[in-house]
């Protein structure tokens, strides 16, 4: 984590927010998810192999100021990602606020991938990224709220 945030800040890049797990963790999802549905996730090969390279690695989940800026930084770093697509709400900092929002996903049928947030106690607003299976819908049924 340190010498990603060194990185983005020598470059005047701001972190927005961040979620840090164990990739084996990760691995391990993918295992029981496996087993559950019978779909191959990834060829039966890659198991081994990406259980053995998870204990290395760690999946960030980041969201910066400048997107551009920090792909093309992660790129020449030489760093393993991807892009997804999320939606960043800024929400009011009470009880039942997050629940809200959740029963609008629900409402429309939208299954939320994953979701990371927080806020300063007694503050008056929260941030949530969320990342929903289906971005336009959530994006359209979210735009009065952001």
């Amino acid at each position: 984590m340190g010498k990603l945030a060194t990185l983005l800040s020598d470059e005047g890049i701001n972190i927005d927010a961040l979620t840090i797990q164990d990739a084996s963790g990760y691995v391990q999802q993918i295992f029981k998810a496996r087993g559950k549905s019978l779909k191959r996730i990834a060829p039966a090969a890659s198991y081994g192999s990406m259980q053995k390279d998870s204990a290395d690695f760690a999946l960030i989940r980041l969201l910066v100021e400048d997107t551009d800026r920090a792909i093309d930084l992660l790129s020449k770093e030489e760093y393993l990602f991807d892009i997804m697509p999320v939606i960043a709400l800024e929400i009011e900092n009470k009880p039942g606020t997050l629940a809200k929002m959740a029963k609008k996903f629900g409402e429309e049928g939208i299954n939320i991938n994953y979701v990371y947030g927080s806020a300063l106690p007694g503050g008056e607003k929260s941030l949530f990224i969320f990342c929903p299976e289906d971005i336009d819908l959530a994006a359209r049924i979210f735009k009065d709220d952001s």
